[in-house]
């Protein structure tokens, strides 16, 4: 799924003569029961029932992200959310933030499996279960 149109503006400016682009140290995931917009707006994201965005390490050394491929890029590693204390919903979509509650939206996408959350589940997008797509 694409990158939001924040992302999309600030790539081109650096691509061609503008600021220097700089990854977030940290990047923050978000579970949407219906998806935002390219803008970041619209959309369901969870709330309440023990929800917070999962604040994922961004530098490379950490390796949470596999190397990009094909024009697509996947989580490596498990990202694991608060234990529900309510239900959630049915998670289908997902966004990168970089913050932990507002902020600018970097990516969106549906999940590769969409799953129900309820009471007393721990959240998990297992591994390649994300997946940031260029095409």
């Amino acid at each position: 799924m694409p990158k939001s149109t924040g992302l999309r503006n600030s790539v081109l400016d650096h691509l061609f003569g503008g600021a220097p682009l700089t990854p977030p140290a940290m990047v923050y995931v978000a579970l949407y029961t219906a998806p935002p917009a390219d803008d970041g707006t619209g959309g369901t994201e969870v709330s309440g029932g023990s929800y917070a965005r999962a604040a994922v390490d961004n530098a490379q050394t950490a390796g949470n992200w596999a190397a990009a491929a094909g024009g697509a890029k996947a989580n490596a590693r498990p990202i694991v959310f608060p234990t529900a204390s309510a239900a959630w919903g049915t998670i289908t979509a997902f966004a990168l933030w970089d913050a932990p509650t507002g902020g600018n939206m970097l990516y969106r996408g549906s999940v590769v499996s969409p799953f129900t959350v309820t009471t007393g589940i721990v959240p998990t997008l297992g591994v390649g279960n994300l997946v940031l797509n260029e095409v």
